[in-house]
């Protein structure tokens, strides 16, 4: 009997941006003794990367930090923080962090195991940030996006609606039918649709739909 080879899995590239230059020095020493992982360079990074983004607080630097990550194709950010509170967890959300690690507990074990949940695409929260997290969520859907008929995919309710008949096949007429608006509001509807979301056309608003989870 033939044992089958185990795939190769290919070390997970990581960038580490640290202003302290003993914090970036340290954790860059630990990452290349670990199994799994690579220090990439802060230059020409792959889509598939990691930035670990090291600090003491959630200030505007580290924002700015972590939007111009996103805004280089890195979608995979793990933060290692010191300090932060509610106002400073949900900023840090907004700029597209991944994972939230303090530094107090940042053993090798769960730093490691942070940067592998963000590579998977996996988010990771200690405990009490990630229900501290979803409170403020759903305050602000409550008191704020509820109230003006909007959810957190940027349409409203009667926008959803008409989406999903779009999925369904409907043309203009047989949606105004269906949900009794005149074919001007459904064409308008459409159009509000595209236009705020960027969007090319109709068949572009239902992926959009579908990749949000609506369909």
């Amino acid at each position: 009997m033939v044992a089958e080879p185990i795939p190769f899995k290919a070390p997970i590239p990581v960038a580490v941006r640290a202003t302290d230059p003993l914090s970036r020095a340290g954790i860059t020493s630990q990452l290349r003794r670990a199994q799994g992982f690579s220090v990439a360079g802060s230059d020409d990074l792959p889509d598939e990367a990691v930035a670990l983004v090291v600090a003491e607080d959630v200030d505007s630097d580290v924002l700015a930090e972590m939007r111009a990550l996103r805004g280089r194709g890195i979608r995979r950010i793990v933060l290692l923080v010191s300090r932060v509170d509610d106002r400073t967890l949900l900023a840090a959300a907004e700029a597209g962090v991944t994972g939230v690690l303090r530094r107090s507990e940042a053993t090798a074990g769960n730093l490691a195991a942070a940067i592998r949940s963000a590579a998977a695409g996996e988010g990771s929260l200690p405990p009490d940030l990630l229900g501290r997290l979803l409170r403020q969520v759903g305050q602000l859907q409550r008191q704020v996006l509820s109230p003006r008929g909007l959810t957190f995919t940027g349409l409203t309710e009667r926008e959803v609606a008409v989406v999903r008949l779009l999925a369904d096949g409907y043309d203009t007429t047989e949606i105004a039918r269906s949900l009794f608006y005149s074919e001007r509001t459904v064409k308008n509807i459409i159009h509000d649709i595209t236009s705020r979301l960027e969007l090319r056309n109709r068949t572009h608003a239902v992926a959009y739909a579908i990749r949000e989870g609506l369909i």
